[in-house]
């Protein structure tokens, strides 16, 4: 399970672009990222509810009707709701995950948006997302979608991934980088 194929030919590619053309189809694709984008904030923020998606202890019947509560309280769409229930009908709930990752990604590239993964020490604002979206697009010279999550480990600062490369300007790696450089000292 842990290794599951994220391309466009494996288990998740296969759902995620079955539902992409469905969206299409209904011009509903920004409707369905932007569900499917509060969908994943939700399985990050929370444990029960990633044991859930990730246990195949739980029957097929209870996935389903704790997924059909969290639908409902999210206020997706009707196609993203489907889809989900879908998902998880076929026991396919441990990659709904990397399905939305493939989703997302799929619909950035087909646009011609690079998508640049952000992590930071604490939520940025509406402000600060802005500047960090502007600042990317002069950089990289195309359209960037953000995808930004919160890990306060970080200290302070930021991770920056777009593609292949990556800036971390987290305080927990500088003060690593200066830990490393004192050992070297003494």
């Amino acid at each position: 399970m842990a290794g599951e194929d994220t391309s466009l030919s494996g288990l998740a590619g296969r759902y995620a672009l079955a539902l992409l053309e469905l969206a299409d189809d209904k011009n509903e694709l920004d409707t369905v990222a932007e569900d499917l984008r509060g969908l994943k904030q939700i399985l990050v923020e929370s444990e029960d509810l990633r044991r859930l998606v990730d246990s195949p202890l739980y029957s097929r019947e209870q996935q389903s009707k704790a997924i059909s509560a969290i639908l409902k309280k999210a206020s997706v769409n009707e196609l993203t709701r489907r889809f989900v229930l879908v998902v998880t009908e076929n026991r396919r709930l441990f990659v709904l995950s990397d399905m939305i990752d493939v989703y997302l990604a799929e619909l950035s590239r087909r646009r011609g948006e690079v998508t640049a993964k952000v992590t930071s020490a604490q939520d940025l604002s509406d402000t600060q997302q802005q500047a960090l979206t502007e600042a990317l697009k002069k950089s990289m010279g195309s359209k960037v979608q953000v995808d930004v999550t919160v890990d306060p480990s970080l200290i302070g600062g930021m991770i920056v991934k777009v593609g292949s490369r990556m800036i971390d300007s987290s305080l927990r790696s500088k003060l690593q980088r200066l830990q490393l450089a004192m050992k070297g000292v003494g």
